[in-house]
């Protein structure tokens, strides 16, 4: 089977932008469209359309790296926002609604570089955990933006 895949894979594309390496990318389809962002050691993140092949938005407001991305199911399901959730070198994990290119949410508990993220399968995505450089992992409530443990 593996083979049969190997054989009839191909690129399809390549998208372009980033300065420095690319740390985190995630797939999610909203809204009839196909979004991958991408989170990069060159401090920003990229939001590109999959169906006409170009980058969309850029958010660049961080001073250090932005080590994980991950699309909020969360935000599109109850409230349909488009938003990207990202973590970073600089203690924080921040909330930005790409469509309209504004910050929501920002996390501060970690006392050093927030590596990894990822949301709850459960309960629409309410929940974050978070793993840091601190030794720790956080768990969030997206809805109250409190970390419970």
């Amino acid at each position: 089977m593996f083979d049969t895949f190997r054989s009839s894979s191909k690129l399809i594309n390549t998208f372009t932008g980033h300065t420095i390496a690319v740390s985190s990318i995630d797939y999610s389809p909203f809204d009839d469209c196909q979004f991958i962002c991408s989170g990069s050691y060159d401090n920003t993140v990229r939001v590109w359309d999959v169906n006409n092949n170009k980058q969309i938005q850029l958010f660049n407001g961080h001073s250090n790296s932005v080590n994980c991305v991950k699309f909020s199911q969360y935000h599109y399901h109850y409230h349909r926002q488009n938003v990207i959730c990202f973590s970073s070198g600089d203690n924080t994990i921040c909330f930005w609604d790409f469509k309209h290119n504004k910050q929501l949410q920002i996390f501060n508990g970690h006392t050093d570089c927030v590596n990894g993220i990822e949301f709850s399968l459960f309960n629409g995505g309410r929940y974050l955990c978070s793993g840091s450089w601190d030794k720790t992992i956080h768990l969030w409530d997206v809805k109250t933006s409190k970390s419970l443990h």
